[in-house]
Order: C-alpha cells, then sequence, then structure tokens
C-alpha cells in the first residue's frame, strides 16, 4: 500500500512543497519514496512494498517515459493483464503489478478500468498534452482527495498532505457539519475543508486545460434473478468468494487476517490454516469482548492468534491520535478499536485481510429486515391511514406495545433510511446547532441514489444507499485511514467486482429473510465454520461507550469539551449538556448521539484549533 500527492503548475521552492506533502503521508508507505517533476506538474510517493519488493519503487513510466504513473493499491489480474499486453508489443521493465497501469492506460485508455480488479487509486500524467488522469477504484477502498488553488490543481491520498500546499486557505466546510450529524461522518463528494473534494467511487476525473471533468465508470446495481436457487446460489457464492481470497493472498510478503466473532471475518480467517489472525477487546464482559471466541474459532480452523485487550485509559488517549489520522471526523467509535488491531497486526505481518463489504453486499445489517415487516402492513394500511395512526400514537404520553412499530410503519424507506448511523434529524440539529440556518434534511442527500433505484424493492434499495454512502464515508475510510496509520496493508475479498457480480443477482429471499441476514452467504460460510459462527448475529464492532459515558472520570472528560469555546461556537451547550446528563443519570441512552459531538470538537481542535496538529506534524 502507497500514499501519492501532487499538484500542477509552477509553485515557489515547490521541490520543498513537494517534499513537506510527501512526508506527511510517511505513514502509507515507509519503505521508500519517489518523485517526478517536469515543467507541468510535481508527483510526490511513499511505498510499502508488497510485490517487487527490489523493483517497484515509483514513479513507473511506459516505453517512451510520456505517461508517468503514481499508483496507490493492489491489482490482483495483473498478471493476466500483462501478459495480454506483452503480446501487443508492451515491454515491461518490473515485475510489479503498477506497471500494467500504465501500459494498459497507453493501450486502453479509461477502458483499462473495467479490466482491472483489485482495489486502487493512481494518477497518470502525459508529459506530451499534460492532462492528468486520476482514478478510483469500484467500491473506494482506496483514497483520493483533489482541490483547486489559482492555476494549480492539488491531490493527494489524505486530506491533510493537502493542506501546506502555498496559497492554500484552510476553511471549515459547514455543510459538512450538518451532514456529520445526520450522518456521523463527512459525506462525500464534500469534505470539512471547504474546495476539498473526495473523488467518488468507481469514476476517473481529467484535469486538462484548467479544468476539471469527472466520470463514472461503475456503478453498483443489483439485477436480482428470481430463477437462482438456494443451492445454486451458495455454490456460485463458495466460488468466487475463495477465488477472491486466493487473488487477495497474492503477495511477495506473509499475509494475515483480522478475525472477529462475526461470520464475515471467520468466513475470510477459515481459508487461512496456519497462518496468523489478530483480535482485540475490552474488558467489560463477553458483548465487548470477542477475544474468547475468535480464540476458540482459531483453534478449529488452525490459525496462530494474536490477542490484545484494550484498557479504557489507551482507548481515550488514543482519540486524538485516531482523529488526526482520519482526516475528518468520524463518530464510529469502532474506527479507535480498529487502530488497535491495526497496530497489532503490524507488528507481525504487512497484509492482512478483513470482512468489510459483506454486510452491504449480501444484506447483513438487521434494519435491512424492514422492508419485509412492515410489506404487509404498507399493503393493507392506505398510506394516509398509517401517517395519522402514528401522529395518534406519537402524542401517547407514555411508551407501549406496538407504538414504534406504528411509526416506523407510517414512513415509507425512502423516508426513514439514510443509513446505518442515522444521528440527529433536522429537527434535532435546530436545536443543537448555534447556527440553525445550515440545517438540513437529511433525506434530500439520499433522494438521489433512491431515485437511481427507483424500481427496487425496499431491502434491495437500502444496500444500494449503503454502498454509496455508509460503507464510503464511515466502513472503507476507517479500514484505509486506521490500516495505514500503522503502515498495515487492508484487504477486503469481499469487495471485490467478481464477487459482486454474484452478490447483484441474489434473489432478495436469498439475502435478507425471517431466518436471518446475508442468508445465502451465511449458507455458504456454514460449509467452512462451526454452525454457531456461521449463524451469528450482525453486532458490529462492539464498543462499550455507553459504559464509559456513565463513569464521572469520563463523563467530566466530555463534559469540559462541551463547555469548551469551540462548543460554544456550533453548539447551545444547553442542550447538549442535556444528551449528556441524560445518559449519565440513566434516563436515555445518549451514548451515540453525545460521542457524535464529542468526536468532532476533537478533531476541531487538532485541525482548526490553537493545536492543529495538521500544520506541526
Amino acid at each position: 500500500m502507497c500514499g501519492l500527492c501532487g499538484f500542477t503548475g509552477e509553485v515557489v521552492d515547490r521541490d520543498q512543497v513537494l517534499e513537506t506533502m510527501t512526508e506527511l503521508i510517511t505513514h502509507r508507505g515507509p519503505d521508500s519514496r519517489g518523485f517526478f517533476t517536469d515543467s507541468g506538474i510535481s508527483m510526490g510517493f511513499r511505498r510499502l512494498s508488497i510485490i517487487d519488493l527490489e523493483q517497484g519503487s515509483q514513479p513507473i513510466f511506459n516505453e517512451d517515459k510520456t505517461l508517468v504513473l503514481m499508483f496507490n493499491g493492489e491489482i490482483y489480474n495483473y498478471r493476466q493483464l500483462r501478459e495480454q499486453l506483452v503480446q501487443k508489443g508492451h515491454r515491461f521493465a518490473t515485475e510489479t503489478d503498477s506497471e500494467v497501469l500504465v501500459h494498459g492506460f497507453e493501450e486502453w485508455g479509461e477502458q483499462l478500468l473495467n479490466r482491472l480488479r483489485g482495489m486502487f487509486a493512481f494518477a497518470i500524467w502525459n508529459t506530451k498534452d499534460q492532462s492528468l488522469f486520476l482514478a478510483r477504484d469500484f467500491f473506494g477502498i482506496k483514497p483520493m482527495h483533489y482541490t483547486q488553488v489559482g492555476q494549480s490543481f492539488v491531490y493527494a491520498s489524505e486530506i491533510k498532505s493537502i493542506l501546506p500546499f502555498p496559497g492554500f486557505e484552510k476553511k471549515f466546510n459547514r455543510r459538512a457539519l450538518d451532514n456529520y450529524l445526520s450522518f456521523q461522518y463527512a459525506v462525500p463528494p464534500e469534505t470539512f475543508f471547504e474546495g476539498v473534494y473526495c473523488l467518488l467511487p468507481g469514476h476517473y476525473l481529467w484535469y486538462r486545460d484548467g479544468k476539471v471533468t469527472t466520470t463514472r465508470y461503475f456503478d453498483p446495481t443489483y439485477a436480482p434473478d428470481d430463477s437462482i436457487t438456494e443451492e445454486q446460489a451458495i455454490d456460485d457464492i463458495e466460488r468466487v468468494f475463495e477465488d477472491s481470497v486466493n487473488a487477495h493472498k497474492i503477495s511477495d510478503v506473509e499475509v494475515g487476517c483480522f478475525l472477529s466473532s462475526g461470520v464475515d471475518s471467520s468466513y475470510v480467517a477459515s481459508y487461512f490454516p496456519g497462518q496468523k489472525t489478530f483480535t482485540v477487546g475490552f474488558d467489560f464482559g463477553e458483548r465487548y469482548n470477542e477475544i474468547s471466541w475468535a480464540k476458540n474459532l482459531s483453534e478449529q480452523i488452525g490459525v496462530d492468534h494474536y490477542t490484545k485487550l484494550i484498557s479504557s485509559e489507551e482507548f481515550w488517549s488514543s482519540i486524538p491520535k485516531v482523529q488526526y489520522h482520519m482526516d475528518q471526523p468520524l463518530a464510529d467509535p469502532s474506527c479507535i478499536a480498529l487502530y488497535f488491531v491495526s497496530k497489532l497486526a503490524s507488528e507481525h505481518v504487512k497484509v492482512v485481510l478483513s470482512g468489510e463489504g459483506a454486510d452491504e453486499l449480501f444484506g447483513g445489517y438487521p434494519v435491512y429486515n424492514e422492508p419485509r415487516v412492515f410489506k404487509w402492513y404498507q399493503r393493507l394500511i392506505p398510506g394516509c391511514v398509517r401517517r395519522g395512526m402514528a401522529r395518534l400514537v406519537s402524542a401517547v404520553p407514555f411508551f407501549f406495545r406496538g407504538q414504534s412499530f406504528v411509526i416506523r410503519g407510517s414512513r415509507e424507506t425512502e423516508d426513514k433510511f439514510i443509513g446505518n448511523a442515522f444521528m440527529y434529524s433536522l429537527e434535532d440539529k435546530k436545536k443543537l446547532l448555534k447556527d440553525p440556518s445550515i440545517a438540513t434534511a437529511p433525506q434530500a442527500l439520499c433522494k438521489p441514489y433512491y431515485d437511481h433505484v427507483r424500481g427496487y424493492d425496499g431491502e434491495t434499495k437500502m444496500q444500494y444507499l449503503d454502498i454509496n454512502l455508509w460503507m464510503v464515508g464511515d466502513i472503507l475510510l476507517k479500514a484505509d485511514r486506521m490500516s495505514m496509520a500503522n503502515s498495515l496493508e487492508l484487504r477486503v475479498p469481499f469487495l471485490d467486482k467478481e464477487v459482486f457480480a454474484v452478490a447483484r443477482k441474489l434473489p432478495t429471499r436469498l439475502r435478507v429473510n425471517k431466518k436471518n441476514t446475508k442468508y445465502a452467504m451465511r449458507q455458504a460460510a456454514l460449509r467452512h465454520l462451526p454452525p454457531a459462527t456461521a449463524q451469528k448475529k450482525k453486532l458490529g464492532f462492539p464498543v462499550p461507550t455507553r459504559v464509559w459515558l456513565k463513569d464521572k472520570k469520563y463523563y467530566d472528560v466530555v463534559s469540559e469539551a462541551f463547555h469548551s469555546e469551540t462548543a460554544k461556537q456550533f453548539f447551545n451547550t444547553d442542550v447538549i449538556m442535556k444528551y449528556l446528563d441524560d445518559h449519565f443519570n440513566g434516563k436515555w441512552d445518549n451514548s451515540r448521539k453525545v460521542w457524535t459531538i464529542y468526536i468532532f470538537l476533537v478533531w476541531y481542535e487538532i485541525y482548526f484549533g490553537d493545536k492543529a496538529q495538521s500544520q506541526q506534524q
């Protein structure tokens, strides 16, 4: 895995500027660095050596050096592509997977992207026409950010690399705060830095003659085939997933695997006999500690297992470092646990496989059950009647059985589901924000995605939305940043385009049904795992934030942040303190809402406060 950055145009002391930008992402590639400059561009690179350890340094050129490549990622079908390109007359100088990109781009142009199998973000500079081409992989596993500063186009794997560019004015993007409060992450392509954007998954970008154009080349839509039988689906999943895991294990260094108590990482780990797996947990009982479960599974499937128990002090003291590496606030506390398991793994291996993407592709989240649960209720009861009943039961001053069903059943999927981390509604934001004028309805951001899949059933609509928003803004962001913070390459075999080709054809009944979520995938995993693991209900990465926020020690930490000048700048202190106090006193479980605001305040101090680390590191 690697990091890259660069800028077009002439800049005073450009070599020093480029070196500064490149050094800020050293953690992405501590093994070596590379630079390329000409009259039109300056390109920097940090390398984590995985394939062709001796000759794989970048930049990489085509034969006449008219194309210059810098690349972050892995191409798993590079050997097949290399063979095709050699037959067409291309001459290779290395054995690295990177080189197929520059020759492939010379041969096929943008059509190269649909031939690739892997995770990638790369830049290709054409020295002849002075054009720059950027591309990001199908699902957004690897990051790419960009902005324009005067006459210069600036890009980088991480935003922190862009910040020191001469003339860049670091401005806080209030629109991102509004979105963050509802979604718990910055919704792409916007970022918390005004004018800085993330290139969306499945997109490429051209920078020519001072103009930026972006194009989508891959759209992860579903095409359910109801003729597929359960047995056929299981066979197809097992075949394609085994092929994907084997492809993702290609490396010139040792490959390990993350392991939790869930089916996703366990299914991956089942292909790792004799190799290393890694698990972390917390000392708060079985609910927050998967170590014993993972240890038992490791013994059954025959892998060496490494564990770490994260103390409360370690967790809380690591928050600023984690948020620095995230670039943008992420209110998912599992990102901190992911930091520790990545740190543990990096002490033993350079590459790990993990289970991200299985829930989104195969229908794993429990909330995906809602369209099925409400199906007959919504068919039998007209919408106007359902909404009227919901208003009536909402006005009742006490909770009663069935109240939630009536309220949730009154709303269509598009109105109530914005993803897996709905935090604050429009009404909530108007109350807590010092400037309520920036508050918007989160459904507005989801509407274009729902419109695009208007004809699908509710379950599939939810999956499509999560693949485009939640998976990009949360799941893959934290996977990339936390692994790279520890100079560890993380690979995700579920997020393989061949695996998706199978997943997209599954009938809804084989994704989500009354028996379980991820139904067909679990049945495939059952051929490799004990039933207790293959059928285990979805839990997520359990982090005891709700417990900590009832502890006076950590209540005081958060309370101090909630009374800070930064908090007063953005929030009504009495409102956010009520969330905290009600949680501390056991009135409501407000842990996620409290955590969302606290993490934003920590992040803001790092990047915009008096101790801005982005300018010190």
